[in-house]
């Protein structure tokens, strides 16, 4: 495929708009009441959302590549093997990690999951909505833990209901490829 990352962009909200965004009464996972819910794994699970989220987080990081990227379990995980394998296939392979939401019980009862990162290493975290950046912040408190540096925070849709604001707080900035009010004109 050809196309610059603008045209990724635009393909991307297409399939979001079309195919994970509705419309209702919905609980989010704040607790707060909605209008409206955006299921983007229905997109990220796919083979073109995969690829696009891919292109456009890779074009993301491109000037700082990190150590590795991830983010929390279950919003980053189709995100995080889709941008390995085409960092690889673009020859400039970045490494993945998923963060468990507790530390698994048995084995090592790692709660990160995947190559290790160095102590001192920096990372960008990932993750598909964020609405008051709750898993997010799980994420940064764990990764700091471990002495592990956050650049930045990505995500494909900010709903625009306190993760910036929160994330700031920490010193981590959040960057989204949509804003709800994309979503809402």
């Amino acid at each position: 495929m050809n196309t610059t990352i603008e045209q990724d962009k635009n393909e991307l909200f297409r399939l979001l708009k079309t195919n994970a965004f509705f419309r209702g009464k919905f609980i989010l996972s704040s607790g707060k009441e909605s209008d409206f819910y955006l299921d983007a794994r229905l997109v990220t699970l796919s083979a073109p959302g995969a690829y696009l989220v891919a292109r456009v987080m890779l074009d993301m990081i491109k000037e700082q590549m990190p150590d590795a990227i991830g983010g929390p379990t279950l919003g980053a995980d189709p995100m995080v093997g889709a941008i390995a394998s085409l960092s690889y296939q673009q020859g400039h392979p970045v490494n993945t990690f998923i963060i468990r939401k507790q530390p698994k019980p048995h084995g090592k009862q790692q709660q990160l999951e995947g190559p290790v990162v160095k102590e001192g290493g920096h990372v960008v975290i990932i993750d598909d909505v964020a609405t008051t950046g709750k898993a997010f912040l799980e994420s940064i408190e764990v990764l700091r833990r471990m002495n592990i540096k956050i650049s930045k925070a990505i995500c494909v849709i900010d709903r625009g209901e306190g993760a910036r604001e929160a994330l700031l707080n920490l010193d981590v900035p959040l960057q989204s490829i949509f804003t709800i009010d994309q979503f809402l004109k």
